[in-house]
């Protein structure tokens, strides 16, 4: 799912406050939202952005990382504007370099390369990594680099479209997709799961042949079974070939036992098939179930697919390492940081400020929690 508000690390912070101020009050007109569920909103959308922000590092330029296996992303419309290059930045210079400028998050890509400051940006000079080649040839861009994602090329949140729909990411090209253009139905479960969209799976149709038995079911269209075709019968020997193999020297037959069979072509054997349309969602283990023969290496090196086979190349592997680093900073809020920079009389005001505001919401919530009613009271407010 797309994810928005990433790039303010307090934005959780900042917005649940008025968020819950917005509630208490449009509670009087409907009791429909409780105070508990805007908070456990919150803190789920806060870890969401943890997750992506903490596997980055937000003090240092990643250029010299070279191309970063995965990390955050941001697109500079103000350095780099529609009808120019394509150009990607990191988390830490789109705080340090792009401070006040209207910036696309581009959420996660893989083996990207810093361009912030590079010859794409004319009057723009990276504060913190100014060295850097004029461009990053390896890195790969899309139209998300503009603000605009999916078959529809639309940007997001899109002003003009009224329908509420989540947008999906592609593990091959990276685009985000509107679940309705999809071309299948989205599974349950879909955030444990990874995407393939039809154009990706198009351009590499041996992965239609993984689809028809790792996918997961129920999310594309119907799976048969058919008896092996010509397709497929180069793999099933025929009468001849078995008295062949037969009589072929056992020293050949030992050498052909002990070479690593071809997942890819026992799966084509089997003859399942798959329709060959909409985009295929796939579980969290399939990458694992991929063949890695050298003749299926071959392939994906020469489709730029490689990365299937590197299990912690998956957004969910990212996002679990962002909350490691996070758990692994125990202690640190952002909130008392900011505390430890006023005097201590300030310091002494905030709390003293703080544990009263905590005292009177608290009083005045048991008192309807005690009743089992929902506040409609906007007294503590005024």
């Amino acid at each position: 799912m797309l994810r928005s508000k990433l790039h303010d690390p307090l934005w959780s912070e900042q917005e649940a406050f008025s968020r819950l101020l917005s509630t208490e009050l449009n509670m009087c007109e409907e009791q429909t939202v409780s105070l508990v569920d805007v908070l456990e909103e919150d803190e789920e959308l806060e870890e969401e952005a943890s997750a992506v922000l903490a596997g980055s590092d937000s003090d240092h330029c990643s250029y010299p990382q070279g191309y970063v296996k995965r990390q955050a992303l941001y697109a500079c419309s103000t350095c780099t504007p529609k009808g120019g290059e394509a150009a990607g930045v990191c988390l830490a210079c789109s705080y340090k370099c792009h401070e006040g400028h209207d910036l696309f998050e581009l959420y996660t890509k893989r083996n990207f390369r810093c361009d912030c400051g590079n010859g794409k940006f004319s009057d723009l000079q990276c504060k913190l990594h100014p060295e850097k080649d004029e461009v990053n040839s390896l890195n790969k861009y899309s139209h998300n680099f503009f603000g605009v994602y999916c078959t529809c090329s639309r940007p997001y949140p899109d002003p003009e479209d009224q329908v509420e729909d989540e947008m999906i990411q592609c593990v091959v090209c990276e685009d985000w997709l509107h679940g309705r253009h999809l071309g299948c139905a989205v599974p349950d479960c879909v955030e444990l799961q990874e995407m393939i969209c039809e154009s990706c799976m198009k351009k590499n149709p041996f992965l239609w042949t993984y689809a028809a038995h790792l996918a997961v079911p129920g999310a594309a269209a119907e799976v048969k079974e058919e008896t092996v075709t010509e397709e497929t019968n180069t793999i099933v020997p025929n009468k001849e070939e078995k008295v062949d193999e037969a009589t072929e020297p056992s020293c050949k037959r030992s050498r052909e036992e002990a070479a690593p069979s071809c997942r890819l072509k026992e799966l084509q054997a089997i003859g399942q098939k798959r329709v060959q349309s909409g985009a295929v969602f796939w579980p969290s283990t399939w990458r694992s179930k991929l063949c890695s023969c050298s003749t299926c290496q071959e392939r994906l090196s020469d489709a730029s697919l490689s990365f299937l086979l590197d299990e912690s190349d998956t957004v969910l592997a990212y996002e679990n390492k962002g909350k490691n680093n996070e758990q692994r900073q125990q202690g640190h809020d952002p909130l008392m940081s900011a505390l430890d920079n006023l005097n201590r009389v300030q310091q002494l005001e905030i709390i003293h400020g703080y544990n009263d505001m905590k005292t009177e919401l608290k009083d005045y919530l048991q008192r309807f929690a005690a009743e089992g009613k929902v506040p409609c009271d906007c007294s503590l407010l005024r």
